[in-house]
């Protein structure tokens, strides 16, 4: 209700400057014409270029209102989206993933271009590594890895966070990829730019464009 009054406030605010400035212009013109010099009229072509300018200036401010009602007819939009995604588990980037009870969050890693190599590497609190996942070649996109809670040995590892960090190359350079770790979506708020924000379980609160996936 809040932002539908805001909006409302915000076009009939526009839509009173607009016609201020009309209304200012007119007694402008006005005036120009009475006290201009008879010997000297004022050109008709200059007349006909202010009207067009004070209706482009009119159309600019309608364009703006019109643009702004948008824009909040899309934050709503979108905060409902966001809002259906409250209990469900969604992949984000993310660099620690929490053992419970021997289970771990099912993991992935999103890659912005294709790399001849990917790798996905878990290291315990005391910096040694507990697993690797080598995916080798990948495509764009996201890449989901399932995590067992096991170490390379097959032991189930202690509860506790853990770092999970990805690395690539392309042809031998490094390559860009960034860790993803599945966490429930608990609330929506809203971020300083205007835009639905998740509050996950872990803590953390990721912007709903940087979902990479919906489990």
């Amino acid at each position: 209700m809040n932002g539908t009054s805001s909006a409302g406030s915000s076009g009939s605010s526009s839509s009173t400057s607009a016609s201020n400035l009309q209304t200012t212009f007119l007694q402008l013109l006005v005036a120009q014409l009475q006290n201009q010099d008879p010997t000297n009229p004022m050109d008709s072509s200059q007349m006909t270029s202010q009207l067009a300018q004070i209706n482009t200036v009119s159309g600019i401010q309608q364009l703006n209102t019109s643009l702004t009602s948008l824009s909040t007819q899309l934050s709503a939009g979108q905060n409902a989206q966001a809002a259906l995604l409250i209990g469900s588990n969604v992949l984000a980037a993310g660099s620690s993933a929490t053992v419970s009870s021997g289970t771990a969050p099912q993991l992935g890693v999103t890659l912005p271009s294709a790399v001849s190599d990917v790798k996905l590497t878990i290291t315990n609190a005391a910096g040694q590594v507990v697993n690797t996942f080598d995916l080798g070649a990948q495509s764009a996109g996201t890449v989901p890895v399932t995590w067992n809670g096991k170490d390379s040995a097959g032991n189930t590892v202690a509860d506790g966070t853990y770092k999970v960090t990805a690395t690539a190359t392309t042809n031998g350079q490094s390559a860009t990829a960034t860790a993803l770790v599945a966490s429930q979506v608990q609330g929506v708020v809203q971020q300083s730019d205007g835009s639905a924000g998740l509050k996950l379980a872990n803590g953390k609160t990721v912007a709903l464009s940087s979902v990479a996936a919906i489990l």
